[in-house]
């Protein structure tokens, strides 16, 4: 095969991408740069086109404008003195048009200048929506988009939307069948950015393409699981939608639980979208489901952050901030002990915590296997520590290995040794974004990355009962200083099992010995 027959293997079929709420944030810091970065890798073929859409007023150059900037300040590729002609060629694709979502007629004018893009980039009819809008929207843009002759074209047609997917199992059913109404399943790619990461991406290549993890990957060898996912940011400007929501909605629903499900999957059957999101599923409804207020209780832990400090920096606590009730009982943080009640899991603790105002950011994954022997050296004393495989997925991407080993120079003392591998590293900041991946995929009908309903629907399911929970006794809520890792009942949770959080994010432990790469 050729170079060039190579590149074009690799290219998305031709399309128009739609853009609703083009001029946001997410658009702005996301989207425009994956786009930028799959047209600079020639991911992107010359038969594409982006239309973005928003109520605001704008020309198509002073989108392209807001674009250039988007690309500037963003995209892990920036537009040079050399790269112009490469550039106004790309910008040529990008149009722009000011749409009231809920005016049929706008709808009617978006087709027809869809039309003509498509004539003038010689474009098969595909059309991808990407719904960059607050949840309530996408129903009735579904609607409108039909009503409006935009799905009456020859191709494809795809819906990519975010989270969140509904407030609790009862909303997303609703929105679930609002959707069907106008898209089938298998056109409607719900996003969850952490699926698109690398490390994530990797969780399955670590686990089912070594032959010394696999046979350990169960409760014979594994004491326990935890999975981070840290934030040393407070609400900032989300402060209204976040009180409404919370970081058992906003996090652990979709991230946390999305995490555990690849830590946790069997094996497929085959490398099919389907086969793996199969399995997926088959984790969440093996969930031991919460049965009680008490038992809520008793494994989940509930905060919210007060006044603090980190770093010689004094912070607000979460009730102090812009748009959030000087009352609030929404929790920042939360922590929860967590069963896989299948044949390969029975037993094994799944430890989840995931906060705002927490000391470092870090998304991270630590398998500690159960600890060998004590008295294997009778009548001497060793630093004997359980082996940990720790997945890192953000900021730092990839894996590191504690053992034990006999300390150089010493006749028998045993002391641990991490042997590190730092993806970062090699790849450094041209490390694909998440959205590149995503969007590239949606384009190309790949849906392993993304979120079926009955995943969606199991989630919220598991999820549900906490919340509840939480609803008939709201001021059960535990306070942590900001900069600090969060209520010490969190520490409780593992104490009580004989187990502690580990170290993460490169907080080395001063009694290990790091082998670096």
């Amino acid at each position: 095969m050729t170079e060039n027959q190579n590149l074009e293997s690799l290219q998305t079929p031709g399309a128009v991408f739609f853009i609703f709420g083009a001029t946001g944030d997410l658009a702005r810091r996301k989207l425009f740069p994956a786009i930028y970065s799959l047209y600079r890798e020639g991911k992107l073929a010359e038969d594409f086109a982006v239309i973005g859409v928003a109520r605001r007023p704008r020309t198509h150059e002073e989108f392209r404008d807001d674009l250039y900037r988007s690309i500037q300040e963003f995209c892990r590729y920036k537009v040079k003195e050399d790269d112009l002609e490469t550039w106004t060629k790309f910008a040529e694709h990008f149009s722009y048009k000011s749409l009231d979502i809920h005016n049929i007629d706008g709808y009617h004018e978006l087709r027809d200048l869809t039309e003509s893009v498509e004539d003038r980039f010689n474009i098969p009819g595909n059309r991808l929506f990407y719904l960059a809008l607050a949840p309530e929207l996408f129903g009735s843009v579904s609607f409108n988009l039909k009503k409006g002759g935009m799905l009456a074209s020859e191709g494809w047609h795809r819906l990519v939307i975010e989270k969140p997917f509904g407030y609790d199992l009862s909303s997303a059913q609703k929105l679930n069948e609002e959707l069907s109404q106008v898209f089938k399943e298998e056109e409607i790619f719900r996003i969850d950015h952490y699926l698109g990461k690398e490390m994530v991406q990797n969780i399955e290549v670590i686990r089912f393409g070594n032959s010394f993890f696999e046979p350990l990957w169960n409760n014979k060898h594994i004491a326990n699981v935890q999975i981070t996912l840290s934030e040393t940011v407070g609400v900032e400007e989300r402060g209204g939608y976040y009180d409404h929501a919370g970081a058992l909605r906003d996090m652990g629903q979709n991230h946390m639980l999305q995490m555990l499900t690849m830590i946790a999957m069997e094996a497929p059957s085959r490398l099919y979208p389907e086969d793996i999101r199969d399995e997926k599923v088959k984790v969440l409804r093996s969930l031991r489901p919460y049965e009680s207020e008490e038992d809520v209780k008793a494994h989940v832990v509930r905060g919210q952050y007060k006044s603090g400090e980190s770093h010689g920096k004094e912070m607000l606590g979460y009730r102090q901030e812009d748009k959030v009730d000087p009352d609030s009982n929404t929790e920042t943080y939360f922590a929860a002990k967590v069963f896989v009640d299948n044949f390969r899991w029975a037993g094994v603790p799944f430890y989840i915590r995931t906060g705002k105002r927490l000391p470092v950011k870090t998304t991270e994954v630590v398998v500690e296997f159960k600890q060998m022997p004590t008295n294997v050296y009778l009548g001497q004393k060793h630093n004997l520590e359980p082996n940990l495989l720790v997945i890192r997925v953000n900021p730092m991407e990839g894996i590191y290995i504690k053992i034990n080993a006999k300390k150089p120079g010493s006749e028998s003392k045993i002391e641990p040794f991490a042997m590190e591998f730092c993806q970062s590293c090699q790849v450094g900041i041209n490390s694909p974004e998440a959205y590149e991946r995503l969007i590239y995929d949606a384009a190309n009908g790949d849906s392993t990355y993304f979120t079926r309903w009955d995943e969606v629907a199991a989630a919220w399911s598991f999820v549900d009962r906490i919340a509840s929970a939480w609803a008939k006794n709201p001021s059960d809520i535990q306070m942590y200083p900001a900069g600090s890792w969060g209520p010490e009942q969190a520490d409780e949770l593992l104490a009580l099992d004989g187990f502690h959080w580990w170290p993460v994010n490169g907080q080395e432990e001063d009694n290990v010995i790091w082998i670096k790469q």
